[in-house]
Parts: structure tokens; sequence; C-alpha cells
């Protein structure tokens, strides 16, 4: 997953264009991802499919033609969907369109004009403040014009035609943790879902440009949407820091249980938060006229961690550790998903005899019983048609796998039957 980061971490990815093609071309590689193109223009909901951007090169050089800023040593030095400029001015004339970090002087800020023609760059504040009087060639060999969004869609079908949608936005350019982290999760998430041999949920996984590319999904998949019955958007989970999870609109969905029990099993710290219409692409997800059941996971939110939108927003700010803790947490999550379901005890009066079915153990008398032991009496208990297994493990208090392992057995021995 780190490796993943580290190849597509140097791209200029913005919400259209070549580096969001080729990110998703290079995902390619490693998942049989469909790249879909939609036209500028194309009306999607209340928006609009907005003009293709491109960019070739940019900077401000001084009068020795020393390239003081320079788009070729990162693609955050330009602002975002800059429109084309080839010009000489003075400073003065120069510095209302240098975008700084006075509070963070080494750090170049992430700044965009997707939506009103600009043009602007970024650059450390320290080299801003030290840029003498005079004059500056300013170059920005971009392209705003008719084209298309890209987005990549994968599907992993399942028993059902019921989905498991796990979303994340594909459109920053070198942020390694609000961007490329949940890409990479994403990814691998992918890979371990397709190779496992049977699965009970079709899975949609969506990559795709902030908010435009959510919306523009929206837009040509409404048939889609009442199939949707749980998911994820995955962003910021390569930091260091402990596990966040923003619930849906709903709130109580089965998504939202789901997570809470798994962090809250997991021994690492974390904080779940109510949904607010502001973030990632869960407030389209979640808008009223769908309100699907779509929360957003994460470690430390957006705009909680100061280097959020920042080049050191960089790749020694994702940790591989962080990484692999965050695909184990979703994996389990998914996992709770895929297992719960209802069940209706076929001996309920009286507990039935376990031993004799090679259930219990043959020494009795224990202060308290071993952990499957008592997760089927659990299970038994309260499998009477109207309790999920999950409800089940939140009542009891014992992870979902080992509720879900005492009702496989007793389904087994025919004690237990799908309600």
């Amino acid at each position: 997953m780190h490796a993943l980061v580290t190849d597509l971490y140097p791209l200029c990815r913005s919400i259209t264009g070549e580096g969001l093609r080729e990110t998703l071309r290079r995902l390619q590689k490693h998942v049989p991802l469909e790249i879909h193109e939609v036209k500028s223009g194309t009306p999607v909901l209340d928006w609009t499919v907005p003009k293709e951007w491109n960019i070739r090169d940019a900077y401000v050089a001084d009068a020795k033609g020393t390239r003081v800023i320079d788009f070729k040593r990162s693609s955050l030095h330009v602002l975002n969907y800059s429109t084309p400029i080839r010009t000489k001015m003075p400073l003065a004339e120069l510095r209302p369109h240098l975008f700084t970090l006075p509070d963070h002087p080494d750090w170049v800020p992430y700044r965009t004009s997707y939506y009103s023609e600009a043009w602007g760059f970024c650059a450390a504040h320290r080299v801003v403040e030290a840029l003498p009087d005079g004059e500056y060639e300013v170059v920005i060999d971009s392209t705003l014009v008719p084209g298309a969004l890209s987005y990549g869609e994968l599907v992993i079908p399942g028993e059902t035609t019921d989905e498991v949608l796990l979303s994340c936005h594909s459109c920053h350019p070198s942020l390694a943790n609000d961007n490329l982290s949940g890409i990479a999760v994403a990814v691998a998430l992918a890979k371990r879902l397709a190779a496992q041999p049977r699965r009970r949920f079709t899975y949609r996984f969506l990559f795709i440009p902030g908010t435009i590319g959510s919306i523009t999904w929206l837009a040509a998949h409404e048939d889609v949407v009442p199939r949707i019955t749980h998911g994820l958007v995955l962003s910021c989970v390569g930091d260091a820091g402990g596990f966040t999870y923003k619930r849906s609109r709903r709130g109580d969905a089965p998504v939202d249980r789901a997570v809470a029990h798994v962090l809250r099993h997991t021994g690492t710290s974390h904080t779940i938060t109510d949904f607010v219409p502001y973030g990632y692409d869960e407030r389209q997800y979640c808008s009223p006229g769908f309100n699907l059941a779509v929360g957003c996971f994460m470690r430390t939110p957006n705009g909680k961690y100061p280097e959020y939108h920042t080049s050191a927003d960089n790749l020694s700010l994702v940790k591989p550790e962080a990484l692999e803790g965050s695909l184990a947490a979703v994996s389990t999550v998914l996992a709770v998903l895929e297992g719960d379901g209802r069940f209706r005890n076929l001996s309920p009066k009286g507990e039935p005899q376990l031993g004799r079915r090679g259930l219990y153990g043959a020494t009795g008398g224990a202060a308290q019983l071993p952990g499957f032991e008592f997760a089927l009496l659990w299970v038994l208990n309260y499998s009477d048609g109207s309790n999920s297994l999950l409800d089940i493990a939140e009542r009891a208090g014992m992870p979902f796998a080992q509720i879900r392992a005492a009702a496989d057995a007793l389904l087994a021995k025919g004690l237990l039957e799908a309600a």
C-alpha cells in the first residue's frame, strides 16, 4: 500500500485531466478498474461537468531566469485549475496571486480554483518573503477547454444484488494522507474481497474526483442507488492518529453500528462523531434525496492535523503500519456486515444439551465459561427471529466474530435456522 502511495504521489491530479486519468490507469495495474468519461457540459443533478484542465509547466522566474517557484519541483506550486498566462510583471502585481502559509513558513499550501477562473501560485512563505523587488516572468502552461471528467469503478459481484459502496476521492495532487491513503486501502480491500471464495454482498468501488465525481455518479446511477445497503468513504487513513468514524446521516444504520462495534473491540483509541453536511463525498451520498447509509472512515479527520492540504502531507506522514491497521479495521467491518443475520433457535424450550453434540466442555464447575461456550448460550437465548447477530454481540459485549462462530456451530448441529 505504501509503495502505491509512493508511485502516485508525484502526479498532478485534479477534478479532471490527464493527471487523474494516469492515476486511474496505474490503478488498473492492481485491480480491473473500468474508467468512465463524462463530457464537459453534461448536466448532473444541480451541477454541470466542468471544462477539462491540463497543465504542462508553470513557474515564476526572476530577472536572471532562475525559477523561484517551479511546478516541476512540486505539483502543489500552482493554483489547481489555473488558467494559462505568459507575461512579465513587477513583484507588487504578482503578490496577490501568491498563496502562502505564514504560520508554517516552509510549507507549500494546496489551493484550488475549480469553479471560478483564476490563476496563481502556491509557495513557502519564507521563499516569497525573500523575493526582491523587480520584474518576474510568470508562466502557466495550461489548458481549460471542453473535455471530460474521468472516474474509476470496480464492481465485485456477490450472491445478492445488495451492494456495499466503497468510495474515495482521487483528485488531489501531491497529498499523501488526504487522498492517496484512501486509494491505497481501497485497492488492497478490493484485492482481498475479490480473492474471497464467497461474498454475500456485491461490492462497488468508486475512485472519483471529490464532490463533482460523486454527484456525476449519482446522477447517472439512480437505478443503482436503491441497491446500496451499506457504504463507507475512505480518506486520511494513513497517519499515526487513532481511528475516527463519522456516522451516516441516518446515524443508526447497520454500517454505523458495525463500525462502532469493531472499533470498540480493536483496543485502539477511536472517536465516533455524528454526521455533519461537510467533509467528503459522504455528504453527497447522504443528501436527503438519496439518504444512503454511507459513513466516513478516517484516522485524523480532514482539517484536524496541521499538515492537511500542505506539502507536509507527504510520504513521511503516511505510515505503512497505519495503512495496515486501517485495512484490517475496514475488513473487519465488512466481515460483520457479511456475517450478520437473524436466526431462530430450533430447541427454544430450555437449553439444548450441548455436551452430547460436542459443543460443550466435559468438565464443568468453572466460575466463568470459556468465550465460545458463553457465545453459544447468548446466540441460543436471543435467536428468536427478531435479534440479529450484531444485536446479540452488542448485548453480550463480545466481538462479533465469536458470536458468528457460535452461530455457525449451532447451524451445523441443526439447532438454528435462518429467520
